[in-house]
């Protein structure tokens, strides 16, 4: 075969996985926002076939010809098509262990999933998910070994999330943060907590979409190219670079909600707005791994949303959206509400101090059950003990407890940890951004062009073209998690007045 037949044959089995994956994400997006409530069925029968051709194109024998050739002779190749290889090739060597009904069962059954997720979370009733996560914890103990069976299965399932990473090392990084921000979260727990109370007056929905639009046009997100819609549990999903969707949930009496998850989804849609469009198309379009990604959205997020000069640049835009349930506040006032530290229930609208004992929860409930040392008909407990134990709160109910998170329903185990990862590449990433430009000046005038420039230039142009590891020593150089505890200690420090 020739090189260039060879190539030929590589992009147009990209464009057809394209064609299938979009697909697939279109029938989730309409099946978690505007679907009919009992429609599930018929979804779950549409992915199972499309996940069947994507199996078939990714165990035909002849794509394994065609990389094989090209993988001989990758010193002819650009630096684009040696990487698709290297990408391609990884999938290819995973998906051809697992055999062809699995996949498709797996497609059906995530799909499923969600549809009784929706459903207990609503009834607060952890049996009716019960039967379904326990097939969903079995498919990924066994995929796992498809994965890499070389690792222990959640280290495979990990490495799925973070190229790189495992037990080991996420032990050690949550132990850092143990060691630093425990102390930090006691003494701030002994001082006056600020008012909150404005955040939870009655927000009109209407307002709050106008303010939606608004945060979405100061991270220059052209709605041609991101629409934004309403679902229980927010999230982004990307077609191509020039087509994402974000999603959000309004509450009338909590105005922050809505705020923090536009501009961490924003975050994420930056993100792939910003990918080489030429990537398009390819396994290397979209980003490098879910801890980069999470540290982009949980940048825009807090060190950027939650900071004193993005709250006083959007502030007079909140009391014109909101004057009656504003009057009273300050952009200060409103500073160390969106700031306040305190254990808390609910993962997502967890302050910024706190959130890594939300992980850390999750994690180990996730290693034990993939590990075996922990049955799903447990979990309610294990969950609310380690709650009582992290945090010093008590879980009322499954809906404020282990079914609050979408993932599993997905299947995502090993997910959550980019989360922490990605809020500590996001600290050490401002260290690096403020040694070479001013950050808050512009920032205090609603002027994010600077910022966005800088994180298109160290991570987001890159899509898949670096690996996960090349991207985070790009923008952070040698990972040091104690700039993330730093960044914490320095930013409480001054609110709470230690």
């Amino acid at each position: 075969m020739e090189m260039k037949e060879a190539i030929g044959r590589l992009e147009a089995v990209q464009r057809k996985l394209f064609a299938y994956n979009s697909a697939s994400s279109a029938l989730y997006l309409d099946g978690v926002t505007v679907a009919p409530r009992d429609t599930a069925e018929g979804r779950g029968v549409a992915l199972g076939v499309l996940a069947g051709e994507r199996h078939k194109i990714m165990t035909d024998p002849a794509l394994a010809e065609t990389l094989a050739i090209l993988d001989e002779r990758k010193g002819e190749l650009d630096r684009v098509h040696a990487r698709q290889v290297e990408e391609l090739g990884r999938a290819v060597r995973q998906i051809t262990r697992i055999p062809a009904e699995e996949y498709m069962d797996y497609a059906m059954l995530t799909n499923q999933a969600d549809d009784v997720w929706h459903r207990a979370k609503e009834r607060s009733d952890f049996e009716l998910f019960r039967p379904v996560l326990e097939k969903l914890v079995e498919y990924n103990r066994k995929f796992a070994g498809y994965y890499d069976p070389d690792k222990a299965p959640y280290d495979a399932l990990l490495n799925e999330y973070e190229r790189g990473v495992d037990t080991a090392y996420l032990d050690n990084f949550f132990a850092v943060l143990r060691e630093k921000l425990v102390p930090l979260i006691r003494a701030v727990g002994e001082k006056p907590q600020p008012d909150t109370a404005f955040l939870r007056r009655t927000y009109p929905v209407e307002g709050q979409k106008r303010f939606s639009d608004y945060l979405m046009g100061l991270l220059d997100l052209d709605r041609a190219h991101c629409g934004i819609g309403e679902t229980e549990h927010p999230f982004t999903l990307n077609f191509t670079s020039q087509d994402v969707r974000i999603t959000t949930n309004y509450k009338e009496n909590d105005v922050a909600s809505s705020l923090y998850s536009v501009i961490h989804e924003g975050g994420h849609a930056r993100y792939e707005l910003n990918v080489d469009p030429a990537l398009d198309y390819t396994c290397l379009a979209g980003g490098v791994s879910m801890g980069v990604h999470e540290s982009q959205s949980r940048f825009y997020e807090n060190i950027i949303g939650r900071s004193r000069p993005f709250i006083e640049a959007i502030f007079l835009k909140m009391r014109e959206l909101f004057p009656e349930q504003l009057a009273d506040v300050t952009a200060e006032d409103m500073w160390q509400a969106v700031n306040r530290a305190e254990p808390s229930l609910i993962r997502i609208e967890a302050d910024e101090l706190t959130y890594c004992l939300h992980i850390m929860v999750r994690y180990e409930i996730e290693k034990a059950l993939i590990g075996g040392a922990l049955a799903v008909k447990d979990v309610p407990e294990t969950w609310n003990r380690l709650y009582k134990e992290y945090l010093g709160v008590d879980v009322p109910d499954d809906a404020h407890g282990c079914l609050q998170d979408s993932h599993w329903s997905g299947g995502s185990f090993g997910y959550f940890p980019s989360y922490a990862l990605g809020s500590a590449y996001g600290a050490q990433m401002l260290r690096n951004m403020e040694k070479e430009m001013d950050v808050w000046g512009p920032v205090g005038r609603g002027d994010l062009s600077g910022v966005t420039a800088w994180l298109k230039e160290k991570v987001h142009r890159y899509g898949c073209l670096l690996t996960p590891a090349e991207i985070v020593k790009n923008a952070c150089g040698d990972f040091d998690p104690t700039a993330y505890t730093d960044y914490l200690t320095k930013k409480y420090t001054e609110l709470y007045g230690l």
